[in-house]
């Protein structure tokens, strides 16, 4: 039996990783090995690489951390009066997952670690008792916070500065042997649901290594792109949006479609393909298999709660389960844009129009929305608030989709994923959402988005804290953009829209400029110092391509580029693509040429090239036209991703019925929101009124800033009505 994620055709004759062909086998030209120099400089430059030091300490810190576990397990056999060559043989062992098994992690990054022990070292007297009275007792190990109640049970802890997220996983075994296997679908058997969840990511992990080609070289360096982005854009997380196991599935997806490409390319090609996806089609590396143990795996034709995933992301190992559940259908529409945005600035990038600063631009998250809500939340000490931190995250993705489904889609939420303190309050932090009205909503006078039962269910729900202090407080409140607290920019200050540059405002220039003479007056200057720029960059380009061809580099890399690059001919990265939909093979996409096209013999110029002599005296336009830049390549690869999206999970449809997980808690509140309907259009307070904490707490006045950036244009431009109680927890 092959490897599950290698297909073939013609009896073995050809192979590839994924349940598709590739969309073309085509390798690298000038410009994307330029490109892809450049990137790996910008990531350099950005701090996303450890040194060395840093990577020996690491390396260090999991060998101690092994040897403990094995005493550790030792300790506990002999105390439960195993004989003496049980005791002997007694064996524990730690794997690794996450960016550090995949290769991508920072400075500073968390090690996902697995601990495997045998079947008499159980998880909660053992584990979370022995082994924690250890831990506890080494002056190496700080900060240490067992988390026995999560739905993946971790021990967090720092040791010798290295942060750690221990998990534990019992297995059937008396004897862990060194050199297990966790991959093997085996290790499952008589397994408990918190032994396979915490053995779920090692397993993914190494599954996604074996399914994608050039780790090394493409792999890893595109996955740190992309990881960086995300966290750029603000789309980096597990609450809502996607976390890193769910980047580096999109990510070895487009490595399979395109396994020679390299990393300039695979971006290029990641926002494409998922700008033209249609949700919720799954992405898969490979194909789901039923297993021979009985555990549910992702299937919406059997299972209803799966149907309401609207951005499924299907891991590779058993049992294959949805990894990006979370998604709502705000995140899911903000990470679509997202990736609208960037496919729009890979195509600027490749007429010489756009860098790789444009790409990364922070998002203007506190200039997009005049309507926010913040959750305040705080604690009477450090180790409170790290407690009751987690919990109230924890339910922050439930405010959310319950402020969608109670306002019937019609108010939709952008929560940030990140926290923010307020360095005059001691144990305090706040979280913030975006609120905007559904585009496409009429806007109706005197209509109000009354959310009060929506937080109370919220505040009750977070209230439910089993662990919960005097002291542990949280505080909801609606805020406009201009009473966004000064706390959340850098430094405490409040930065001046007016003097920032962003994608979306040079875009929106160019088009005043192009479209109406007053503007392209009030604009010139600007348009002047943009276009030095492009000649600029344009030259360096040019220059560094008459460099490379004059080097010996392309020895260097690896044989798909050094094949295409021999004879000094660029390859169209376009090839014939057949794949398979539903274990059979649809073959409709035409042969495209695998060589430079001949314009003069064809009089004709596709792409952004205008006349036969520019690609004569243009080198990285001429490699821009070879990349499947052309609008016949990029028609058919609109076909082949398409028809790689042919499934057995297409006809998948969300139903009207709430998901089961928040059944049992909007069941209560069924009434309260049909009231909410009608009451909604009758209110007449006014939302200055909602900007009162009811505790009697000031709210801080802010200035207006600017409005909203072009991606952002439909969303919070116009003044929401909110009519928002603050709930306030009493200590």
């Amino acid at each position: 039996m092959g490897s599950p994620g290698l297909s073939n055709r013609n009896n073995g004759q050809q192979q590839w990783l994924g349940i598709t062909e590739p969309i073309t086998l085509g390798g690298p030209t000038d410009y994307d090995v330029i490109k892809t120099r450049e990137l790996e400089k910008y990531l350099q430059d950005a701090g996303l690489y450890e040194n060395q030091q840093e990577a020996v300490r690491r390396e260090e810190v999991l060998g101690r951390l092994d040897q403990i576990v094995k005493i550790w397990v030792k300790t506990i056999s002999r105390a439960k009066g195993l004989n003496q060559q049980l005791v002997q043989e007694a064996n524990a062992k730690i794997f690794t997952s996450g960016s550090y098994r995949l290769g991508v992690h920072g400075p500073g990054a968390d090690i996902d670690t697995l601990c495997v022990g045998p079947r008499h070292a159980s998880r909660d007297e053992d584990f979370f008792g022995e082994l924690h009275k250890m831990l506890s007792e080494m002056p190496e190990v700080t900060e240490l916070h067992p988390v026995p109640d999560a739905h993946v049970p971790v021990m967090k802890f720092m040791f010798n500065g290295v942060s750690i997220d221990l998990l534990y996983a019992k297995l059937s075994l008396w004897v862990i042997p060194e050199d297990l296997d966790i991959s093997q679908e085996s290790i499952l058997q008589n397994a408990d649901e918190q032994t396979v969840r915490s053995l779920n990511g090692c397993r993914v992990t190494d599954q996604v290594l074996r399914l994608v080609p050039n780790i090394q070289a493409n792999f890893r360096t595109t996955l740190r792109c992309m990881r960086f982005w995300a966290k750029r854009r603000g789309i980096y997380s597990n609450v809502c949006f996607l976390g890193g196991i769910n980047w580096a599935l999109l990510v070895a997806r487009i490595c399979q479609l395109f396994p020679n490409a390299l990393p300039n390319m695979l971006v290029s090609r990641f926002f494409r393909v998922y700008t033209q996806w249609h949700w919720p089609n799954p992405v898969m590396l490979c194909a789901i298999e039923e297993g021979s143990f009985g555990l549910q795996v992702w299937d919406p034709r059997r299972y209803p709660k799966d149907r309401f995933h609207l951005m499924p992301i299907i891991t590779p190992a058993y049992p294959c389960m949805n990894s990006s559940y979370n998604v709502s259908s705000s995140t899911l529409r903000i990470m679509t844009e997202e990736f609208q945005r960037g496919n729009e600035i890979c195509q600027a990038m490749e007429a010489n129009k756009a860098d790789w600063d444009n790409l990364f631009e922070p998002c203007s998250f506190f200039e997009a929305y005049k309507n926010y809500l913040q959750i305040d939340i705080s604690a009477e000490n450090a180790e409170d608030l790290r407690k009751w931190k987690g919990w109230v995250v924890s339910r922050l993705r439930q405010l959310t989709l319950k402020i969608e489904r109670h306002t019937y889609g019609m108010l939709q939420c952008h929560p940030h994923p990140g926290d923010f303190s307020d360095k005059s309050r001691s144990f305090h932090c706040s979280y913030f959402m975006g609120l905007q009205r559904k585009q496409g909503v009429p806007v109706s006078d005197g209509k109000q988005f009354d959310i009060r039962p929506t937080v109370e269910e919220f505040k009750h729900s977070v209230n439910m804290y089993t662990l919960w202090k005097p002291g542990m407080d949280i505080h909801v409140s609606h805020v406009k953009r201009r009473s966004i607290p000064n706390f959340v920019f850098p430094g405490g200050v409040r930065p001046s829209s007016l003097s920032k540059v962003t994608w979306e405002s040079k875009q929106s220039s160019e088009s005043s400029v192009s479209g109406h003479g007053q503007a392209e007056k009030s604009q010139e200057g600007k348009v002047v110092v943009l276009g030095a720029n492009d000649d600029r960059k344009r030259k360096q380009a040019e220059d560094s391509v008459d460099s490379l061809r004059n080097s010996k580099s392309l020895t260097s890399l690896p044989p798909s580029s050094r094949d295409v690059h021999e004879d000094g001919n660029p390859i169209s990265t376009a090839s014939s693509c057949s794949v398979r939909c539903n274990d059979s093979e649809i073959n409709s996409m035409s042969e495209l040429q695998s060589e430079k096209p001949d314009l003069k013999s064809s009089g004709e110029c596709p792409g952004d090239i205008e006349t036969n002599e520019s690609v004569r005296t243009n080198l990285q336009v001429n490699a821009t036209l070879t990349a499947m830049d052309t609008s016949s390549s990029k028609e058919a690869e609109k076909l082949a991703i398409e028809k790689i999206m042919c499934s057995p999970y297409d006809a998948q449809q969300a139903f009207s019925e709430e998901p089961d997980e928040l059944e049992d808690e909007i069941l209560d509140y069924r009434n309260q929101v049909k009231d909410l309907g009608g009451n909604m259009k009758n209110s007449n307070l006014d939302s200055s009124n909602s900007e009162t904490a009811v505790a009697g707490e000031p709210i801080i006045p802010k200035r207006e800033t600017t409005s909203a950036t072009r991606l952002y244009s439909n969303w919070g431009s116009e003044e929401l009505e909110v009519n928002l109680l603050i709930y306030h927890k009493k200590s």
